[in-house]
């Protein structure tokens, strides 16, 4: 069953595609659209439904847990809000989705260094890289705010257990690294780099942890370095502000202490994205690296560790 709560959090997890590249939390075997989602076949709208969840995983069991804690589960995942959204949203997709998704979370954001942003009509393709501090606001305000800029021509690089998200699947690259699709999946991370688009990327793959009271995200893993290298597209370092609640930092670290593989605070992700509602982000744009700069002074990784500590130290003005 955890597997399946797992991709309940995807509305909240829009930039964990990252974590298909890296394989820190990639899906453990590739699922085609899961029955967790009854699917509104006129409007193509997906709807989370936990009852379905427990039926399809622990079949006639289901009825043996508990009536609280399924109440608990659809409380802390939204189910009745998030579905109402997804319903309002009926066929939308891409940028008009993003746009509404916007509105309804009531997002303000003070965006530093627009100026930053290369020129749409240079002819030159770019991949922006990210903090990850939320897990919900940073994925949806970054493809906002970068669509917009380039007309929609944007990608993010997803696990493939997102692409049930129907509105933002014209804007992810599917990948999986494990299961019957992991031979393609250097193919298909190729593809992305080829397109014709702007790549998006979390290079933790997870969202932020606190550390010794520091909330920073985990290491940064090392494709983005190698592949802007292999396809000469320069990197943009972004830094997104904002910080989920103690709650979900304490529930990780003690996961981890644990040593529970599923992380019990990936439950809260969509409880994290409401209280963050009606806020206002700070993103700092840098100016764009030069692909030349990751030369052989360094390896990829330890460029992706010197490009990390640059997201951190983008000044205000």
């Amino acid at each position: 069953m955890r597997e399946r709560l797992k991709l309940i959090t995807t509305f909240a997890t829009l930039s964990a595609y990252e974590e298909g590249v890296s394989g820190k939390v990639a899906a453990r075997r590739n699922l085609g659209p899961s029955p967790q989602y009854k699917r509104m076949e006129e409007k193509k709208v997906f709807q989370i439904d936990v009852d379905e969840i427990l039926r399809s995983k622990a079949g006639s069991k289901a009825d043996k847990v508990p009536r609280f804690i399924v109440s608990w589960l659809k409380r802390r995942l939204h189910q009745d809000e998030v579905n109402a959204f997804l319903a309002q949203e009926g066929d939308k997709q891409g940028m008009p989705w993003l746009e509404d998704c916007v509105k309804y979370l009531d997002m303000q954001l003070d965006i530093q260094g627009m100026e930053n942003l290369p020129d749409p009509g240079d002819g030159r393709y770019y991949t922006f890289v990210s903090n990850h501090p939320l897990g919900g606001q940073d994925g949806v305000a970054l493809g906002y705010i970068l669509g917009r800029h380039y007309d929609g021509r944007v990608k993010y690089l997803v696990n493939d257990l997102l692409m049930n998200l129907h509105g933002l699947a014209p804007l992810f690259i599917p990948i999986n690294k494990t299961g019957k699709q992991s031979r393609q999946f250097p193919a298909m991370v190729e593809a992305g780099f080829q397109s014709d688009n702007h790549i998006i990327m979390f290079p933790a793959g997870l969202c932020s942890r606190r550390q010794h009271g520091v909330i920073r995200d985990l290491p940064w893993a090392k494709t983005f370095v190698a592949k802007s290298v292999a396809y000469q597209r320069d990197v943009v370092p972004i830094h997104f502000g904002g910080h989920n609640s103690n709650k979900f930092y304490t529930l990780a670290n003690l996961s981890k202490w644990l040593g529970i593989k599923f992380n019990i605070a990936m439950l809260y992700l969509v409880d994290e994205l409401y209280k963050n509602r009606h806020k206002t982000f700070e993103v700092k744009i840098g100016k764009p690296i030069p692909w030349q700069t990751f030369d052989k002074s360094r390896t990829p990784s330890q460029w992706a560790a010197y490009v990390q500590d640059l997201v951190y130290r983008l000044p205000s003005p």
